[in-house]
C-alpha cells in the first residue's frame, strides 16, 4: 500500500507545472468569513436554546478550514462535550452536509471516518452558510441524542439565517 501511495505522489510530483496552469485559477480567490461576533452569536445561542429545553450542552463553532472560532460549554455540561461538538463540526467541513447526513449517508465508512483525527460523524453538526458559500459549521453536545443536539443548533442557525441569505 505504501509503495502504491509514493508511486502516486512522485507521479503527482513530476506532473508538468502546465497541467496545473491550464485550469485557469485566479491568482487570488476571495474568500467569505464570518466574523467573531456571528460565530459567539451562533455557539451562545444554541447553549441557550438547549438550557431552554433542559440540557446542558456545549456548542462549538469552526470556520470554513475547521479552526475553532468559538467554543461554549454550559455550566454543568462534561468537559467531553467540548470534544464532542467541535469533531461533529469539523465532519460538516469534511462533507460539506450535517453530520447527521454525512453519518446516513456514509454508513459504509463511518467506522473509518471516526478514525480521523478531529472527527466524529455523529448528529448534531450543521453548515453555516452565506450567499451559497459554507462560511464554517457549529456543532452540539450533551442532549441526550445527536437529534437533540441538532434541533439546538438548527434553531440558533435561524436565528441568524435572515442575516447569512442576504450577505453578498
Amino acid at each position: 500500500m505504501k509503495k502504491q501511495y509514493k508511486n502516486f505522489l512522485s507521479g503527482v510530483l513530476m506532473m508538468p507545472l502546465s497541467a496545473f496552469a491550464e485550469a485557469e485559477m485566479p491568482d487570488v480567490i476571495t474568500v467569505k468569513k464570518m466574523s467573531m461576533e456571528l460565530a459567539a452569536e451562533v455557539a451562545t445561542k444554541a447553549v441557550k436554546i438547549c438550557r431552554d429545553l433542559g440540557y446542558q450542552v456545549s456548542a462549538v463553532v469552526v470556520d470554513r478550514s475547521g479552526n475553532t472560532q468559538v467554543a461554549m460549554r454550559d455550566v454543568h455540561a462534561s468537559r467531553f462535550t467540548l470534544q464532542i461538538a467541535e469533531e461533529k463540526a469539523n465532519a460538516v467541513i469534511l462533507g460539506g452536509v450535517s453530520s447527521g447526513e454525512i453519518r446516513k449517508n456514509r454508513e459504509d465508512i463511518r467506522q473509518e471516518l471516526n478514525h480521523v483525527n478531529g472527527l466524529l460523524i455523529m448528529q448534531g453538526g450543521l453548515p453555516i452558510s452565506a450567499a451559497g458559500s459554507i462560511i464554517g459549521a457549529v456543532g452540539v453536545s450533551g442532549a441526550p441524542g445527536g437529534d437533540k443536539d441538532e434541533v439546538c443548533a438548527q434553531k440558533a442557525l435561524d436565528t441568524v439565517q435572515e442575516r447569512l441569505d442576504f450577505i453578498e
